[in-house]
């Protein structure tokens, strides 16, 4: 997704959009890769809270058990989350972010 000025939701919101449509789609590739985008560029870890805690509601916790819950995308909000708990700084935490969910992991890689 191309980063433009003129658009009216903040970069962030429509990465998150962007973030839930590819989980509706069965893409967690693609929904790690927003995600991750998401959080390096300033969303608070709080925003992927009522993301995560919606794929349930709308998703169902079934879905969410077997499809989201063993995938990268849930790996890489828990990591963000385990690393906050940790005290580790958010420049630390976007590196781990980069290098464990970023291109060179076959799992994100398109």
């Amino acid at each position: 997704m191309e980063r433009r000025e003129s658009a009216s939701a903040p970069y962030e919101i429509r990465l998150l959009l962007s973030l839930t449509n590819a989980v509706s789609a069965g893409r967690m590739r693609q929904a790690t890769r927003e995600l991750v985008k998401a959080y390096i560029h300033g969303l608070d870890s709080a925003a992927l809270d009522d993301v995560f805690e919606l794929l349930v509601w709308n998703q169902g916790i079934g879905y969410f058990s077997s499809e989201i819950g063993p995938s990268t995308l849930f790996a890489a909000y828990k990591t963000i989350k385990n690393m906050e708990k940790q005290g580790r700084e958010c420049g630390e935490i976007c590196e781990t972010l980069k290098e464990k969910f970023g291109e060179k992991n076959p799992d994100v890689k398109v």
